[in-house]
Parts: structure tokens; C-alpha cells; sequence
């Protein structure tokens, strides 16, 4: 259990660390374009959102149909979690 959460753990630092990229300064082609991210429907809510996570590379910046994204939240109280568990219910 206490790696479990030091794993989660890290995990946060790291999408911080990722939201906070300048978008001048990311590669187009360290990026992976949304539609190539497959969503397996019979895992668990949690691991959708790491397998998301782990094939998109930085859900804050990627590409959409060619184009270089930069996502950002105007409501500070929900987490990227509470974002990501919405975009995948509406898949």
C-alpha cells in the first residue's frame, strides 16, 4: 500500500511538472495525437485514466488532428482526475 501511494504520488508531480510546460517550448514531435489513444471499456475507472495517461504522454499537451493542444482548467477545484473521468464517460 505505502508504494501504491508513493507512486501515485510521483504521478502528481509529474502532471503538475506537465501542466506547467510552455507550449513554445514542446516538441510536435515528442507529442502523440489524441486519436491514436485506445480506451479499453473493461478496466476499472483508475485504470483507464493511467492507460490514458501513459499513451497520450502529457494529457495538457498533445495533438488533435494535427494540431498542438495546450489544455488548462479555469476552476482550480477540480483535478485532472475529476477532467479526465468526464472526457471518458463521454467517449
Amino acid at each position: 500500500m505505502v508504494k501504491k501511494k508513493a507512486e501515485q504520488e510521483t504521478l502528481a508531480e509529474r502532471l503538475r511538472r506537465m501542466a506547467q510546460m510552455d507550449i513554445r517550448a514542446v516538441g510536435r514531435e515528442t507529442l502523440v495525437e489524441r486519436s491514436t489513444v485506445k480506451l479499453d471499456p473493461g478496466l476499472s475507472r483508475e485504470e483507464r485514466i493511467l492507460s490514458f495517461i501513459e499513451q497520450i504522454k502529457n494529457p495538457y499537451c498533445y495533438l488533435d488532428d494535427g494540431v498542438v493542444l495546450k489544455i488548462s482548467f479555469i476552476n482550480t477545484d477540480v483535478t485532472l482526475e475529476e477532467r479526465l473521468e468526464e472526457y471518458v464517460r463521454n467517449l
